[in-house]
């Protein structure tokens, strides 16, 4: 038997918490529907969110895990990273079942999407946590009469705890952009450590990744994303962010689950989805 959730206020804004029978929680804004926290059972917060984010309408938050649709950063006419992080979601549905506790939120084109993205679309979130499984899939579905192309992803930040040592393992032999020096090359060790700033797109992700900080393992999935986005600003443009404190570029790695390189291209009436899954070994 399945219990609702009610939504309440995170820093003034609408949000779900979300709790499963094992104790699993995580935190749910409708705004942008942007997850702002994943506690696993028995385990610490996974996920890095800068104590100077703004809380605020039409504002994206720093941290958590900011949904990016249908524009990757700069690549194309819109906002950077688009528009779907500041826009209001609905809520679908929110539970807590025997095993885990589910939110599904969904956007609609609305005028202001349309001046700007001349598209009818229904783009759908779902958040599922259960013991030591997050699972965030990203739908949408073409509801026009003519095709749409779009780029798109989840862009979670991860938290680390011992930057200097910390290190991401999965990515031999990938060819990856690199956007820091506007460059192609190819990944040839296994372990890629952090050294100032990065910030690569990594094609045609085969394999499971693993987050390696200190004692903690995070693996980490996809599915129907075809590309891995492996960003850290690093020193100088860390501390250069007006809402991320000083010295905290070396609290968090992003490990984006996206679909950058080769847009999505979805004939009318036609559905895509993408899931990001990450667990704490």
């Amino acid at each position: 038997m399945s219990t609702p959730i009610t939504i309440t206020r995170h820093q003034g804004l609408e949000a779900l918490e979300l709790v499963a029978p094992d104790g699993a929680r995580a935190t749910l804004l409708l705004h942008g529907a942007h997850l702002l926290s994943w506690v696993p059972a028995g385990a610490d917060e996974q996920l890095y969110l800068s104590p100077k984010s703004a809380f605020a309408t039409g504002q994206a938050v720093r941290g958590g895990v900011p949904v990016i649709f249908p524009q990757f950063a700069a690549r194309g006419p819109l906002q950077r990273h688009g528009f779907a992080r500041g826009k209001p979601w609905q809520l679908v549905s929110a539970e807590a079942g025997k095993d885990d506790a589910l939110a599904v939120l969904r956007l609609n084109d609305d005028g202001a999407t349309r001046m700007v993205w001349p598209h009818e679309f229904e783009a759908e979130i779902s958040i599922r946590i259960a013991g030591r499984v997050l699972e965030m899939e990203l739908a949408c579905e073409n509801r026009g009469a003519t095709p749409m192309s779009f780029t798109a992803a989840l862009h979670t930040y991860l938290r680390l705890t011992q930057y200097i040592s910390a290190s991401l393992q999965g990515l031999s032999g990938l060819a990856f952009w690199d956007s820091a020096s506007d460059r192609a090359a190819t990944q040839h060790e296994d372990l890629l450590r952090l050294d100032g700033e990065m910030d690569r797109i990594y094609q045609d992700l085969k394999h499971d990744l693993t987050l390696r900080d200190g004692d903690r393992r995070l693996r980490i999935s996809q599915q129907g994303f075809s590309d891995a986005v492996v960003w850290n600003p690093g020193q100088a443009k860390g501390d250069a962010l007006a809402d991320m404190p000083e010295g905290g570029w070396k609290q968090m790695l992003c490990v984006e689950a996206a679909q950058v390189l080769r847009p999505i291209e979805l004939p009318p009436g036609e559905s895509w989805a993408g899931m990001q899954t990450l667990e704490l070994t």
